[in-house]
């Protein structure tokens, strides 16, 4: 019911946005001119900020459909929506100061507009996030489905069809496949849907079945056959969908640019190569850093005077990493152990009961506390709050001819903890499985990405059993 009404849906979205925004005006107008908890003197009658907040209510609709806000999400995350989402305030809000301004409408509060917008963004924002969980909540007990078939039951395919069964909450279902050379599958898949024939056997099944999507996971061999593919499902209202054979060497978010005048598949996306999305990240960087290295002040200075008491050298130990674009750096720590040549720091790990570490020193290094300099280097540009953690040179030459993709991590600033650090990837530890984590992050990178390494960072708590 709900996926064959699916522009009904959009129009209620549209309708829901539009209601809530006028009930969170009307809460907002109380809040500033009627409830005794706010000073208020309203020298503008209520008519005209109803007439203000209906304007905006309706641009936030305009400018979000325009900006493709009510297009179906299901494949998308909610941080995407929630994007999408600030966007269309941000520019609503926008217009609305520029028409405020146009007519010279001068008397509006702005703490009105300011109460406004923030109730506005999250209430919005609460009741989309309650809406998204009881769709998936729905798909995951079998309502809401969109029907798939895959064509070609290859390594592909298969790999495809394991995918949506590990991710339920997309509401996808495969009716099965059409294979050339294949009748059914082999003894250790046969818990996949049918092969239900062949190819030329796909404008029959469309028409025996309900199907929304077609999946190709053809090999290159077959590329002849695409064309009247595509037209079967065109000619019969259904997408089409491309899963190319060079899949398996492909990250796990390529997309098609454009490269005088012809399109190219880029074989990494990297969100943080977006300017805005930068700026963004170095913003935060920066006011989060301030931030901790005022409240961590008191904790900096026990350190200090715990290194100056139980071993003679400086307070600060530096030490080369490797960084963004492969430049190099120097990160800072408090020194955790007694004084070495820099040869040995630089080309050694640091093992359980590592005779070199002062009493003190392994304290810090437990509590992470040893960290807190490099909250300096953010602000210096060397490294980010949140990123892959940065390598010394030394290590690096070795890691980039034995592990697979180690040099990616370097397309992003470094930083203090990261998606693989949160999931217990620290000290003595995998390297190819924090490579895992660390493409993943760079791949999948979001504002609320970050925020949530930072949250499970503070949460799992900074004792680290692995750091010697």
């Amino acid at each position: 019911m709900i996926r064959q009404n699916q522009r009904f849906l959009t129009q209620l979205y549209m309708l829901a946005d539009l209601i809530i925004t006028l009930i969170v005006f009307l809460t907002a107008y109380w809040l500033k001119f009627e409830s005794e908890w706010l000073p208020h003197n309203a020298s503008v009658p209520f008519k005209t900020y109803l007439l203000w907040g209906t304007i905006y209510s309706f641009a936030t609709v305009l400018i979000g459909i325009y900006l493709q806000f009510y297009s179906p999400k299901r494949r998308k995350a909610f941080s995407f929506e929630l994007f999408k989402f600030l966007q269309v305030q941000f520019i609503s809000f926008l217009g609305l100061l520029s028409l405020l301004y146009f007519v010279k409408e001068v008397h509006v509060s702005r703490e009105f507009l300011a109460i406004f917008i923030a109730m506005n963004i999250a209430a919005v924002s609460f009741y989309r996030f309650v809406l998204k969980r009881v769709l998936v909540s729905f798909r995951r007990q079998g309502f809401n489905k969109r029907y798939i078939v895959i064509l070609g039951a290859g390594s592909v395919g298969r790999r495809f069809y394991d995918n949506l069964q590990n991710n339920p909450e997309l509401g996808y279902e495969v009716i099965g496949f059409l294979d050339d050379f294949q009748s059914e599958h082999a003894p250790d898949h046969r818990y996949m849907k049918p092969i239900m024939g062949r190819l030329d056997e796909l404008e029959q099944t469309i028409d025996r079945k309900t199907v929304d999507d077609v999946i190709i996971a053809l090999p290159l061999a077959a590329y002849g056959k695409y064309s009247e593919i595509i037209s079967i499902c065109e000619k019969s209202g259904v997408k089409t969908l491309i899963i190319p054979d060079f899949f398996d060497v492909l990250p796990a978010r390529p997309f098609f640019d454009n490269f005088a005048g012809i399109p190219l598949i880029n074989v990494r996306d990297v969100p943080l190569e977006e300017l805005s999305n930068r700026i963004m990240k170095r913003w935060f960087d920066i006011l989060f850093s301030l931030a901790a290295i005022l409240v961590t002040s008191p904790l900096m200075l026990f350190a200090v005077i715990g290194i100056k008491l139980t071993s003679p050298g400086p307070v600060l130990f530096k030490q080369e990493r490797m960084g963004l674009d492969r430049k190099t750096f120097h990160m800072y720590k408090f020194r955790s152990m007694r004084l070495s040549s820099g040869k040995d720091s630089d080309t050694q790990w640091t093992v359980k009961n590592d005779p070199r570490r002062t009493k003190f020193g392994s304290f810090l290094r437990r509590t992470s506390l040893d960290e807190l300099p490099q909250f300096f280097n953010v602000l210096l540009g060397h490294m980010s709050v949140v990123g892959p953690r940065p390598e010394r040179p030394y290590f690096v030459n070795q890691f980039k001819e034995e592990i697979p993709k180690y040099m990616i991590k370097h397309q992003i600033r470094p930083g203090i903890t990261g998606w693989a650090q949160t999931n217990g990837l620290r000290g003595d530890t995998s390297i190819e499985e924090r490579i895992v984590h660390d493409i993943f992050y760079i791949e999948n990178w979001t504002f609320l990405f970050d925020i949530k390494i930072i949250y499970k960072t503070v949460l799992k708590g900074l004792i680290n059993k692995n750091a010697y």
